[in-house]
C-alpha cells in the first residue's frame, strides 16, 4: 500500500465527519463509540421523516440490517436516494442475508436501487451476492464458506465488478476489491469473533474513513479494516488474558489512540 493510505486516518481526525447510521439496536452502542473513538461523529437517526435532512448534513451514509423493520426499510431507501442525490458514500451492511427472504429481498432492492460504494460482510453474505450458495449462522458466517481464500477473493472481485463498488469481506483475513484491485489484510486477533458486533464495528469505521476521503473509497476501506485488525491485536495484548470485557474495553481504547504510524508498523498483507 501506498504511504498516503495510512495517512487517511488523519483526515478523519482532523475533519471530523459526521456519519449518519441506520442501523440495529444490537450494536449501536458499539458503532457510535468506535466511530467517536476514530475521531469522527455519529448520528443513529432512522425516522423517513427527518433521514433526508440528515443525510444533507452528513459526509457518509452507514445502512445496517442487522435488526430489520419495514419502517426502517423505507427510511434507508429514502436516505441512500438522497445521499445519491448529493454525492455522499454509503457504505452497506448486509447482516444475515442469505437467512430470511425479508433480508435477502431487502439486499437486493438496496444494492438495485442505490449506488453504494462499499459493501462489507462475512464471506457467506458477500457470497449471497454472487448468486452462489451461502450457508449462514445467523448473522455469522458458515464454518464451510471460510477456508478457501481463492475463492473469497475471486467472489470479492466478481461482487465488486458487478456493483461497480468496492467489496470488503472480513474474516481471519480480510479481503478488499474494486474488481481491479484487490488486498488482503492479516491483521486481527481470534478474540474479535467473542464479542457481539465488531462486523457492525469494521462497518462504522469504514463509513467513518469514506466521510473524510471519499474520493478514495478502496484505500479508505483499507485503512478501515487495518485500524480494526491492529487494534484487536493491541487489545489482546493488553487485557485479553483478563477476559471477553476488558478485552472490549481495550479494543475502544486502542481505536482511539490509533495513528498513521502504528498502520504503517503494524500493517501485515497478503
Amino acid at each position: 500500500m501506498s504511504n498516503e493510505t495510512y495517512h487517511l486516518i488523519n483526515k478523519v481526525r482532523d475533519t471530523k465527519p459526521l456519519i449518519h447510521h441506520i442501523t440495529n439496536y444490537v450494536t449501536v452502542n458499539d458503532c457510535a463509540n468506535i466511530t467517536l473513538a476514530i475521531g469522527a461523529s455519529p448520528v443513529m437517526a432512522d425516522s423517513s421523516d427527518e433521514v433526508e435532512d440528515i443525510v444533507g448534513i452528513s459526509s457518509a451514509l452507514l445502512l445496517n440490517m442487522g435488526t430489520l423493520h419495514f419502517r426502517t426499510i423505507y427510511s434507508m431507501k429514502k436516505a441512500g436516494k438522497k445521499a445519491n442525490s448529493v454525492g455522499t458514500p454509503i457504505v452497506l451492511d448486509p447482516v444475515g442475508v442469505g437467512a430470511s427472504r425479508l433480508r435477502n429481498d431487502t439486499a437486493l432492492q438496496l444494492v438495485d436501487e442505490l449506488n453504494i460504494d462499499v459493501l462489507r460482510g462475512n464471506i457467506s453474505e458477500i457470497k449471497y451476492f454472487a448468486h452462489l450458495h451461502s450457508g449462514t449462522k445467523g448473522v455469522d458466517a458458515a464454518e464451510a464458506n471460510t477456508n478457501n481464500l481463492d475463492d473469497a477473493i475471486a467472489i470479492a472481485k466478481k461482487v465488486a465488478l458487478k456493483l461497480k463498488c468496492v467489496v470488503a469481506i472480513t474474516g481471519a483475513i480480510d479481503i478488499v476489491s474494486d474488481g481491479e484491485q484487490v488486498v488482503g489484510i492479516k491483521n486481527g486477533h481470534p478474540m474479535l469473533s467473542n464479542l457481539t458486533g465488531t462486523g457492525c464495528m469494521c462497518s462504522s469505521l469504514i463509513a467513518s474513513f469514506c466521510g473524510a476521503n471519499p474520493k478514495q473509497p478502496f484505500d479508505a476501506t483499507v485503512a478501515a479494516l487495518l485500524t480494526m485488525g491492529i487494534a484487536g491485536e493491541i487489545a489482546h495484548e493488553a487485557a485479553g488474558h483478563i477476559g471477553n470485557g476488558s478485552f472490549h474495553m481495550a479494543l475502544h481504547d486502542a481505536v482511539s489512540k490509533m495513528d498513521a504510524q502504528a498502520l504503517e508498523q503494524k500493517a501485515r498483507f497478503l
